[in-house]
């Protein structure tokens, strides 16, 4: 197999993250094109590739990334980055095609959605399609393929389906519960995009892909259900607007309402594969619904979710991700330490399963009533998910919280995502200390905006001063209690 030079956009979202190690694996020599190269530090492939740091809506970045690169894997979109997002989508795909075409790049191989069987289109699949036609507008050959729902541990329409199946024992569903669709197994996809790379026939080409089984999304979750054991009656109502029922999604899903919201409007577009150019160029043996539901419970239930849609820079609330923290003046800190008898790898371990189904340790009851109250004034509210339960990395979601730096094990810290009058972060930090003791310490930090920022923090102040600390005695006693079990050297 020839060795070829990749460059792979969106390397820390969820194809790219799944794509780059089965490139790895097949000799080529990749380089990752991300906004912030530590997002990657925890990957196991991380010291495999070349990273560059930049942003498709900053051209002067893309040149350094496309220099030398034969093949280039565009796998962005803008979805949660707010009601821009398609300007947006069409700016950075002119910007990519103009920059690869000055680096002599030789294919463009773009993963986006299938055109829908009628007129009928929302607005999230045609920014899909429209970044398709701007790459193409270049004189790179683009490889285009169109996928449908894809289904795979942690992509964003599976997920969808699974906390719904999940925690809705009466699925009170609008018309689009009978919308017909293709979906496939991310494996099948990642092969897709392989392949591609040895099959000059598909340059130039748009291929539909979809999995051997046209479903209702209804047939998905019944099917879902089945694969799971449970019992979920649909009912279907016409009055459930998409504003609506992303509200709804928004409660009782990790999805935030400001991006299941265009997800849904576009849940009535029949996407159906309609043409047969996939089975002609590629020998692929598609896998059908029930085996890739299998697959992906498998990987929740081993903890070994690779990827997240919510790994994606566009999932947060707004750009500013990952901004360093700065000590100046106006920040309020709320402080607590504590001695622990264990070491800061043990304290550590312990600190990483915050969140998600495992909680936060004290008065856990009153963290997600503070869920519903962001809920209420139109935040992400719980997100009740975590990518996986034993390790955190930068980028990743805890309930709403996104994790803004991870130095293991001294610091992890996160940043709120819910709606607040200024900015808040919760860090903690371990040192060692002699005679097996670690301290650890636990701060709120509240960068108050205005006036309302400080009756804000005010406000919050006395549940403050009794769930925090409960939280940190806590962490001390899991910690301590998981250090005395380990066998004595």
């Amino acid at each position: 197999m020839e060795q070829r030079r990749i460059l792979v956009t969106g390397a820390t979202g969820y194809i790219g993250g799944r794509l780059v190690p089965v490139l790895l694996d097949e000799g080529h020599a990749v380089r990752c094109f991300v906004r912030d190269a530590k997002r990657l530090e925890t990957r196991t492939w991380e010291d495999r590739v070349e990273v560059v740091e930049g942003d498709v809506l900053d051209p002067e970045t893309l040149a350094p990334a496309l220099s030398g690169i034969e093949v280039a894997y565009y796998l962005i979109h803008s979805l949660g980055s707010g009601s821009e997002y398609a300007e947006q989508d069409r700016q950075a795909a002119a910007n990519f095609v103009a920059a690869a075409e000055q680096a002599g790049v030789r294919r463009i191989i773009y993963l986006g959605g299938i055109n829908p069987k009628s007129d009928k289109r929302s607005k999230h699949l045609e920014s899909r399609l429209e970044t398709g036609e701007t790459l193409r507008e270049g004189s790179v050959p683009v490889t285009e393929f169109r996928a449908a729902v894809i289904v795979g541990s942690g992509s964003l329409s599976f997920e969808l389906i699974r906390y719904l199946t999940e925690r809705v024992p009466l699925l009170i569903t609008p018309k689009w519960v009978r919308t017909k669709t293709q979906p496939i197994a991310v494996r099948n996809v990642l092969q897709y995009l392989t392949e591609a790379l040895n099959v000059e026939e598909s340059t130039g080409r748009i291929i539909e892909i979809g999995g051997g089984e046209v479903l209702s999304y209804q047939d998905m979750f019944n099917g879902y259900a089945a694969r799971r054991g449970l019992t979920r009656p649909i009912i279907g109502v016409p009055v459930l607007t998409p504003y609506l029922s992303s509200l709804w999604v928004g409660l009782v899903t990790p999805l935030n309402s400001r991006i299941a919201r265009p997800l849904i409007k576009g849940l009535d577009n029949e996407v159906i594969v309609r043409d047969d150019t996939a089975t002609e160029l590629f020998d692929i043996e598609l896998l059908d619904y029930e085996t890739a539901v299998d697959l992906a419970l498998a990987r929740f239930e081993k903890d070994t979710v690779e990827t997240s849609w919510s790994d994606a820079f566009s999932s947060g609330d707004d750009r500013r991700m990952l901004t360093r923290l700065e000590q100046e003046e106006g920040m309020i800190q709320e402080r607590l330490e504590v001695r622990v008898q264990a070491s800061p790898s043990v304290i550590w371990s312990e600190i990483n399963q915050l969140g998600g189904k495992n909680g936060w340790l004290y008065a856990n009851l009153l963290w997600r009533l503070r869920g519903l109250m962001d809920l209420a004034v139109g935040g992400i509210g719980m997100r009740s998910g975590r990518r996986t339960y034993h390790k955190l990395r930068e980028g990743d979601t805890v309930d709403f919280w996104r994790v803004e730096e991870v130095e293991k094990p001294r610091i992890l810290r996160l940043r709120a995502e819910m709606k607040v009058p200024g900015r808040a972060w919760l860090q903690y930090e371990i040192k060692s200390l002699e005679g097996g003791m670690s301290s650890l310490t636990q701060t709120a930090f509240f960068e108050p905006k205005g006036l309302f920022g400080f009756l804000y923090w005010w406000t919050f102040y006395i549940p403050h001063t009794f769930i925090f600390p409960g939280m940190l005695r806590e962490l001390r006693r899991r910690a301590e209690r998981s250090a005395a079990a380990r066998p004595k050297h």
